[in-house]
């Protein structure tokens, strides 16, 4: 018998309630939830009229690591109201400085969700366009790459030699790039 059967049941206990992250306790469950923009994030698929996939590379203190993602961030960092196609926009040309003409947003679901209540919408950026330099806002520190995209599989994995953590969410992204989430082909 699973001991973990009823933990849905039970009432939820704040064990810590931090400025971007609440731990919680339900039974003997326990896992995290975002304190703002209802736990959402964005993750952004953009690829430059030059055919080149756009990556961000920072350093992540909870692995300790440089990682390679795809631009992305929080919704309702900043604003309570903010849409997931507004913080798609904000997102990329903080961290990119490509702005985007049009936004899609294609899909919703959880991160981890056996620790975490976080879900991320993959959004589609289309008709880029350079308005600046990118690199992110405040200290984030974000080195951008723009990798052609035949490429983009096998740079990868030279980074991950190179001792960079990769984001497996990469691979969904660069799925998307050429197919809706069900496999359908991109309409222009």
């Amino acid at each position: 018998m699973d001991d973990h059967a009823d933990d849905h049941e039970k009432p939820v206990e704040t064990i810590y309630d931090g400025k971007w992250l609440r731990m919680l306790r339900r039974g003997r469950w326990e896992y995290v939830e975002r304190t703002h923009g209802k736990g959402m994030a964005v993750i952004i698929i953009a690829v430059t009229p030059a055919d080149e996939v756009l990556f961000v590379e920072q350093f992540r203190v909870p692995l300790g690591s440089r990682t390679i993602e795809m631009p992305a961030g929080l919704v309702g960092d900043d604003d309570a109201s903010d849409t997931l196609a507004a913080a798609a926009h904000r997102e990329l040309v903080e961290e990119t400085g490509w702005e985007p003409g049009r936004v899609e947003v294609l899909l919703v679901g959880p991160t981890s969700s056996g620790m975490s209540s976080e879900r991320i919408a993959y959004v589609r950026a289309r008709d880029l366009v350079k308005v600046g330099e990118g690199g992110g806002v405040g200290n984030e520190d974000i080195t951008v790459h723009h990798v052609p995209r035949e490429r983009a599989p096998a740079w990868l994995m030279e980074k991950q030699r190179e001792g960079f953590e990769l984001d497996l969410k990469l691979w969904g992204g660069l799925w998307m790039i050429d197919r809706d989430p069900d496999g359908s082909p991109v309409a222009p």
